[in-house]
């Protein structure tokens, strides 16, 4: 299983949990706020960079 497979397994998984643990829009907050917050801490170089960058480029 790849590094890719892996990390799309775990994030299905805890976005799974979120639904069951919390209540529908807490979960949704949860599951848009952390990449959200996580892209607006890079850089702006960084931010630039990923910008660029291909989907099929990012796992390199």
């Amino acid at each position: 299983m790849s590094t890719r497979a892996k990390v799309a397994v775990g994030g299905v998984a805890a976005g799974v949990i979120l639904l069951w643990l919390l209540p529908f829009w807490a979960a949704l907050l949860v599951m848009i706020g952390v990449p959200a917050i996580a892209y607006l801490t890079l850089d702006p170089s960084q931010r630039r960079r990923l910008r660029r960058v291909t989907r099929k480029e990012l796992g390199r």
